[in-house]
């Protein structure tokens, strides 16, 4: 099993190499609503998921399936226009496989974002939420079965998945550009049904302030790799029992629209942020 994922994993770093030769700082996953942000680099190459054999393909709307190879100002990025989801019937492996095969082409901080529910009631729709912590039991791990040597230990310690120096960086950005931050724990469900209020309760009690459909697992593959990980949610709706009406993609899609700009500037100055401290390690 070890050797089919690295295997899959090396024909489609070949592939891609074939196309690109770009080598990335930092890699950013954009998550549903926020594809736009890669319109904000100054674009080397792309490369269409469509292009890579074996490569999974997003089906999700808003979610464009390229990869966008470039600078923000003088940081080398790459950018996941669009992920894939474990609902849309992909087995673990393949859903983080994007994520493993940008830290092979060279990334060395992952900054993740997404769409999420706010559970905590101190959120609002359109707020930002560092990912401080996370929560990961309904979902299968990425990291079951035969363990991948070339990518990292057999049990990874999960202490400090999220950077807490990329942590400080974005904390600072925000305050230094009067953009409202809320902070807290993510907890990831499979989809694709919202969750029920029953289950929003037992969320709450677990101590999550936000939850949604993705992000946890690809936390949990890149910091096998020993990649630096950073997250951004940008809560889109209050969750099921909280909020008074039924819950919809398109609502999610518009509150990210609606929060882009801000995303944007957070996202990008971050980034540059991140580039001077690490950009000759």
């Amino acid at each position: 099993m070890s050797n089919l994922v690295m295997d899959k994993l090396n024909k489609c770093l070949n592939q891609v190499r074939e196309k690109t030769a770009f080598k990335p700082l930092v890699a950013i996953v954009l998550g549903s609503g926020l594809g736009d942000y890669a319109n904000n680099i100054k674009v080397e190459a792309i490369v269409d998921y469509h292009d890579i054999d074996g490569f999974p393909v997003s089906t999700v709307p808003g979610h464009a399936g390229q990869f966008i190879f470039g600078y923000v100002y003088d940081v080398p990025v790459v950018c996941m226009k669009g992920r894939v989801h474990y609902y849309e019937g992909y087995d673990i492996s393949d859903v983080v496989l994007p994520v493993r095969l940008m830290g092979l082409m060279g990334a060395k901080i992952l900054f993740l974002t997404n769409a999420s529910g706010g559970i905590n009631t101190g959120f609002g729709a359109g707020d930002f939420m560092m990912i401080k912590d996370h929560i990961s039991c309904f979902v299968p791990n990425p990291l079951i079965g035969p363990n991948v040597d070339e990518l990292g230990t057999r049990f990874p310690d999960m202490s400090h998945v999220y950077d807490e120096d990329l942590q400080d960086i974005i904390r600072q950005t925000a305050s230094d550009n009067n953009i409202k931050l809320q902070e807290g724990i993510y907890a990831q469900l499979t989809g694709p049904s919202f969750e029920s209020p029953a289950e929003i309760r037992m969320l709450k009690t677990l101590g999550a302030d936000a939850v949604g459909m993705s992000t946890v697992v690809e936390a949990i593959a890149a910091n096998h790799m020993g990649l630096k990980i950073c997250a951004i949610s940008c809560v889109c709706n209050l969750a099921a029992g909280i909020s008074p009406t039924p819950l919809t993609h398109d609502e999610v899609q518009a509150a990210a629209n609606e929060a882009a700009p801000k995303f944007k500037e957070l996202v990008t100055k971050s980034v540059i942020k991140m580039g001077k401290a690490y950009g000759n390690n």
